[in-house]
C-alpha cells in the first residue's frame, strides 16, 4: 500500500518557525524616513487572537479566562491552526492572512501610504527570508508564486492549484450562527463577533468564486461586498420599489458594522484599552444580522445562476 504524500507545509512546523510566525521571534528593527524604528518582526498573537484566527478559518476554539483556567500555548494553537489548514489545503490562505498588511496595523499605523507599503513590503520580505533559512539545511524554500505561498526544493518550478470553492448551503450558515450563538449564550461575544464576520467573508467569497471571479485578497470586507454587488448587480435604481432601495441602502450598514467591530473589538484583533464593552444584546445582533446577510446573499446568488442555466 503506498504511503501518503507529506505536505510540503509540514516542515513549517517546527517550533523555530512557529516561534516566528506568531510574533515571538524578533530581529533588527527598520527606520522610517522620520526617524522612528519598529522591530522587524512578525505581529504578535496572543491566545486569544490565535483562537480568533482559528474560528475565523473553521476551527472553533475558545480562550477561558480566570483563575485555574485551561488553555494551550500558544505554540499548540498556531500548531492544530496549521495542521487543520493543511487538511483542507488551506495553508496558503493562513499565511496570506498572517502576513497581510492588515495584520501588521497596529505596529506601521501612523505613517503615509507609500511608508506604510515599502515598510511591509521590508519586514514581510526579511521575515521569510529567516525562515528559509531554517529550510534551507532540507534544500527547501518558502516562496510566494502569484498571490500563494508555497514550499518547495529550492530553485524548482512549482504549479499552483486554485484551490476548490467550498461549497456554502443554508445548513452550513446555521451551523455557523448556531455555534456563533452558542458563544453569546456563554458569554464569549468576542468569538461570536469573529464566526460572525467570518460567516459573512465566506459567504461573499463563495458567490464570488461561483460567478467565475477572483474575491479580494486584500482582507477587506467592504471591497468583497462591493465585489459582489457589482457581480450580481445588486445596485438600488430607479426601477426598484424605493422600500426594497431602502433595505438594499441598509446592507452597506450592516457590513459595514460586523467588519468594522471585529476590527476593533473581537478576539482576532487584541487591541488592549480601545477594546469597548459587548453587552449580549449587541452580540446577538450581530450575530442574527450576519445570518441574515448570508441568507440573503445566498438567495441572491442562487437566483441569478439559475437563470443562467
Amino acid at each position: 500500500m503506498a504511503s501518503k504524500e507529506a505536505n510540503p507545509f509540514e516542515l513549517l512546523k517546527t517550533k523555530e518557525i512557529i516561534a516566528i510566525l506568531d510574533g515571538d521571534t524578533k530581529y533588527d528593527e527598520y527606520e522610517f524616513e522620520d526617524g522612528n524604528t519598529v522591530v522587524i518582526s512578525m505581529p504578535y498573537l496572543s491566545g486569544p487572537d490565535l483562537c480568533g484566527v482559528s474560528t475565523f478559518f473553521g476551527l472553533p476554539m475558545s480562550y477561558s479566562w480566570g483563575k485555574g483556567a485551561a488553555n494551550l500555548s500558544r505554540w499548540q494553537y498556531l500548531d492544530n491552526l496549521m495542521e487543520h489548514c493543511m487538511s483542507e489545503n488551506r495553508m496558503s490562505d493562513l499565511l496570506s492572512y498572517l502576513f497581510g498588511k492588515e495584520q501588521f496595523s497596529k505596529m506601521l499605523s501612523g505613517h503615509g501610504a507609500d511608508e506604510i507599503e515599502a515598510a511591509h513590503t521590508h519586514i514581510t520580505s526579511e521575515i521569510i527570508q529567516k525562515i528559509n533559512g531554517i529550510l534551507y539545511f532540507g534544500s527547501n524554500e518558502l516562496a510566494v508564486i502569484g498571490n500563494q505561498f508555497v514550499v518547495k526544493p529550492i530553485g524548482s518550478k512549482v504549479a499552483v492549484q486554485v484551490p476548490q470553492i467550498r461549497s456554502i448551503d443554508r445548513e452550513y450558515i446555521k451551523s455557523i450562527s448556531n455555534r456563533a450563538m452558542q458563544d453569546v449564550e456563554q458569554q464569549n461575544y468576542d468569538s461570536a463577533i469573529t464566526k460572525s464576520r467570518t460567516l459573512l467573508e465566506e459567504t461573499f467569497c463563495y458567490v464570488i468564486e461561483k460567478k467565475g471571479d477572483t474575491p479580494s485578497d486584500s482582507g477587506d470586507m467592504a471591497k468583497l461586498y462591493k465585489q459582489v454587488r457589482t457581480l450580481y448587480n445588486m445596485h438600488t435604481d430607479g426601477n426598484t420599489d424605493r422600500r426594497i432601495n431602502t433595505l438594499l441602502s441598509g446592507l452597506n450598514s450592516i457590513v459595514s458594522a460586523i467588519a468594522e467591530m471585529r476590527n476593533k473589538d473581537s478576539d482576532a484583533h487584541g487591541v488592549g484599552a480601545n477594546r469597548i464593552a459587548i453587552d449580549e444584546h449587541h452580540a446577538r445582533l450581530f450575530v442574527n444580522s450576519a445570518m441574515t446577510m448570508a441568507d440573503f446573499i445566498l438567495s441572491v446568488e442562487i437566483k441569478a445562476n439559475s437563470t443562467q442555466k
